[in-house]
């Protein structure tokens, strides 16, 4: 809820993050023609990751049929690229469109997709407003990096 609450500085991170040449250090994972892979900095769960395309653009309709081609693609390749690196039981796949669908960035659509165990939701975030994430950011890009 802080994240959701949360003033959002100007801009759109998904825009900022591609005009730098820093991928690692963006956590930018993979760039296609249309669409790229991000990691979630603010991750549900370890390799939590984001695709989106390059324009700027806020509603599905709005993309064309290559950009929903190539998105549904990458998404396929994370999905591939997730199963080996960190064996996961399940998947979410989706996304929040609009701000009261839950969007953290609602004008430039993006598929999050989130690795899945059983059990791995916990009484943390309930009772001590704590998130539990057992890897750290770099080394799941890593092992995600060396796989696409």
């Amino acid at each position: 809820m802080e994240y959701i609450k949360a003033i959002k500085p100007e801009g759109c991170f998904f825009c900022d993050k591609l005009k730098k040449a820093r991928d690692s250090e963006n956590y930018i994972l993979y760039r296609g023609d249309n669409n790229f892979m991000i990691l979630n900095i603010y991750p549900y769960n370890v390799g939590h990751l984001m695709v989106a395309p390059y324009r700027h653009v806020g509603n599905l309709e709005d993309l064309t049929g290559e950009e929903l081609g190539e998105h549904l693609e990458i998404v396929s390749r994370a999905v591939e690229a997730l199963k080996k690196a960190l064996q996961p039981q399940g998947f979410n796949i989706g996304m929040n469109i609009g701000k009261v669908a839950g969007a953290g960035v609602e004008d430039h659509i993006h598929t999050h997709v989130v690795p899945r165990w059983e059990g791995d939701t916990n009484y943390m975030p309930v009772v001590a407003d704590t998130k539990v994430i057992p890897e750290a950011l770099n080394s799941t890009y890593k092992k995600l990096k060396d796989l696409l």
